[in-house]
């Protein structure tokens, strides 16, 4: 039956071209530029290429459409109890900078479902779609978007909690279970950097050191996740983006404060909540 649903919804090709509800504008690129701390100069002039998808985002009361073949098959899957979702993949492929003025449309289609498939979160399938942005008829870019449709396994609430350590991420984890909150120094050009990569961003030396932050911020940004649920978690509970004295930020929960409290500029300070044979850094007011 999935597999008939989906060369179903294949079938009906490329989704109603949708318009923005917006033209690009200059307020929204300050806004994403600032956020993300880019100067590029050639700003607001051009919009940043990977904005695309900002420009025809459907808002938080979105109009049923026509035909949305992601939305459709995602049905499929929900009725077949494949309820959860992850995001494996997301390849975007830019033709031109867009320009302040321009109206912007998006077209998709269902491109492939696969399954069924055992991964270490549960039995699932992969549907991968391809979008189109337009200006007139003109393709300005294009993205691959593949999720992760599953049943959920039966894994302990700690062992689904827990994160993935690589030998970039490793020194932060063991400074967790030392009451450290490590970040991440070039050891070259001294540039601390968060989340922790091999190379430096700088000066592209690959001999990174940590420094251990004082632990003390301000929230910067947050997020209020009320759904889906997570296994041991008590919704609505809080995630918050911390700008750290060091100058990095750093996502992580913000426990003790209740929801419509929390706000930009909170004065925050680092715990740390074990979990599992991890220990996560958390957020506390201060």
């Amino acid at each position: 039956m999935i597999t008939d649903e989906a060369e179903r919804i294949a079938a009906l090709g490329p989704s109603p071209r949708r318009p923005a509800r917006d033209a690009v504008n200059p307020a929204m690129i300050n806004n994403w530029t600032e956020a993300l701390g880019d100067g590029n100069s050639a700003y607001p002039e051009l919009a940043p290429p990977a904005m695309v998808q900002v420009w025809t985002m459907r808002g938080l009361h979105p109009a049923a459409e026509e035909h949305d073949p992601l939305a459709a098959m995602s049905a499929v899957l929900d009725e077949a109890g494949y309820t959860s979702v992850v995001a494996t993949n997301c390849e975007q492929t830019y033709h031109r900078y867009l320009r302040p003025g321009e109206h912007v449309s998006v077209s998709s289609v269902l491109d492939a479902v696969v399954g069924p498939k055992r991964t270490a979160l549960g039995e699932g399938w992969f549907v991968t779609t391809r979008s189109t942005w337009f200006v007139g008829d003109e393709p300005v870019a294009e993205m691959l978007f593949r999720i992760l449709k599953f049943k959920p396994g039966n894994k302990s609430t700690a062992s689904a909690l827990q994160p993935t350590v690589s030998r970039d991420t490793e020194f932060f984890w063991q400074g967790t279970k030392l009451g450290e909150l490590r970040v991440q120094r070039c050891s070259a050009c001294g540039v601390v950097r968060h989340p922790p990569g091999p190379m430096c961003p700088r000066c592209n030396a690959l001999d990174p050191g940590y420094v251990v932050a004082t632990g003390l911020g301000e929230v910067f940004s947050y997020v209020v996740h009320h759904h889906p649920p997570v296994p041991g978690r008590e919704l609505p509970y809080v995630v918050a983006l911390v700008e750290l004295s060091e100058g990095v930020r750093m996502l992580g929960e913000l426990v003790g404060v209740p929801p419509d409290e929390v706000r930009v500029g909170l004065p925050v300070r680092v715990g740390f909540r074990p979990v599992g044979e991890f220990v996560l850094p958390v957020w506390e007011a201060r």
